[in-house]
């Protein structure tokens, strides 16, 4: 739903009235969320839904939509408790983190040093490289053999087997890839060096001293009141999830929660109830790859710059739900959307929908010319990417960057924003593309030479793509 037409219904519904972020709050606030909901429902791929937001402590709204048993007919409870995914991540991160406080974990320490049995290649893998996804180990759920141990009660190191004898993506700190075999790395550490299970340890350290009642860690087989049933959007109508057994998303993916939970979560953790100030600033500081680029992701919480300015967020994908999670600094606005349906339709339309509502837009990222020349960046880029390579084809038309991705025919307009930088131009805010030379030089800042890569920063990864013979 676009931002022009959620004012447009506003307008209708508060009798043409100021439609300010400042005037929507009560009745106004409630019906104008409820209106971008009913959008989202009517497409007829979203089962059901539960919106929470808060600012500054004080919550603006939590309402339930739709069903959470499309067979019963049962309507989403207020407190429907909603796989999470990878929300997960940000937990696990900060039972991490507070460990190191304490001094029973060393973000600069091996892995070696935890799990000493894990076959590394005779890589040196940091404790901190698993947490931003710059570990360079495959991803399991990317492996096409997950998809038939997914529904095993298989001990958990026969994943970790898989893991070890792999082929890596890249060697540690060269790039990052989205990857939940690290996650699960940290699960067993976390549980090896407290010598307490993962689920015990996060409601004991998290979900109990917040009053996070609601939040557990997912269970196969435990009967829990309220909870969400699962559903895939199809072209033939919804399906039932498949099965996962929850043994294997564990401290990456496994974890259950509320709406509401989840805003007490957001408000404890970056209202320094959780971390200290110096824990905190790690969790949510991107830390740059080997050759100092910057990265946008950092410990299990992306922290960028959007539409609408400073925002730490993440969200969740597993079967049967879709969930994101974002708080906004400058007036610590948090809003959760949590939902029961995998599809074409993301609870992230939703979340973006009601902050246009709630925040001022930012400004927009301006072209600027390309002080080089632009033909000389026309080729062919590949490399690893997350469960398959990437290959972008770049190509000049009438003066602008374009490019083409994994084979399609379908071009994207780049425009350059300085210091190299590429973004699309219908999306300034969505990826980066920049070049880089021989000597590690950024292409159309000073000393540039000949690309020989191509930099592709996705917010949540960066690819390092090299240019292909000929291209």
């Amino acid at each position: 739903m676009s931002r022009l037409a959620i004012l447009a219904s506003l307008a209708l519904l508060v009798g043409a009235a100021d439609t300010s972020a400042q005037a929507l709050d009560g009745r106004f606030l409630d019906a104008a969320i409820d209106s971008v909901v009913s959008a989202h429902l009517e497409t007829g791929r979203v089962a059901g839904l539960s919106v929470a937001v808060s600012r500054g402590g004080q919550l603006l709204h939590h309402e339930s939509y739709g069903h959470a048993d499309l067979e019963l007919g049962v309507r989403t409870p207020l407190d429907a408790v909603f796989e999470i995914g990878s929300i997960t991540k940000q937990f696990t991160s900060v039972l991490v983190l507070q460990l190191v406080e304490e001094g029973d974990l060393d973000l600069d320490a091996d892995i070696a040093t935890y799990i000493p049995e894990f076959d590394t290649g005779g890589r040196t893998v940091p404790l901190r490289r698993l947490l931003d996804h710059t570990s360079g180990m495959k991803g399991y759920t990317e492996m096409p053999v997950f998809g038939g141990l997914m529904v095993q009660a298989l001990p958990r190191d026969s994943l970790v087997t898989l893991i070890e004898e792999a082929p890596w993506d890249f060697e540690p700190g060269e790039a990052a890839i989205y990857n939940n075999s690290a996650y699960f790395l940290v699960g067993l550490i976390l549980e090896k060096v407290t010598e307490t299970p993962f689920e015990e340890l996060v409601a004991e350290r998290i979900f109990e001293p917040l009053g996070m009642d609601r939040s557990l860690y997912c269970s196969n087989t435990t009967v829990v009141e309220e909870r969400a049933h699962g559903y895939d959007a199809t072209p033939d109508g919804y399906r039932r999830a498949r099965y996962l057994d929850h043994r294997w998303p564990y401290s990456a993916g496994s974890l259950c929660s509320t709406a509401r939970d989840l805003i007490r979560w957001n408000e404890a953790l970056h209202g320094g109830e959780v971390l200290s100030s110096e824990m905190y600033e790690l969790l949510i500081t991107p830390e740059p790859l080997n050759d100092g680029t910057a990265l946008r992701y950092a410990k299990g919480l992306g922290h960028t710059l959007g539409p609408h300015g400073e925002v730490i967020a993440h969200g969740g994908g597993i079967n049967g739900f879709l969930s994101d999670a974002r708080f906004y600094p400058d007036d610590h606005l948090v809003v959760v959307v949590l939902q029961n349906t995998t599809g074409p339709s993301g609870p992230g339309e939703v979340a973006s929908a009601i902050v246009d509502l709630l925040r001022p837009e930012a400004p927009t990222p301006a072209a600027t010319d390309f002080p080089g020349d632009l033909n000389a960046l026309a080729g062919m880029y590949q490399g690893p990417s997350r469960g398959r390579p990437m290959r972008v084809e770049v190509s000049v038309r009438e003066g602008v960057l374009n490019a083409a991705m994994n084979g399609s025919e379908a071009t994207q307009a780049m425009m350059p924003i300085g210091d190299g930088i590429f973004v699309p131009e219908d999306d300034p805010w969505g990826p980066r593309v920049w070049f880089v030379d021989g000597e590690g030089r950024v292409v159309g800042t000073r000393g540039g030479g000949d690309p020989v890569q191509l930099r592709f920063d996705g917010g949540g990864g960066h690819y390092v793509l090299f240019r292909q013979p000929g291209g």
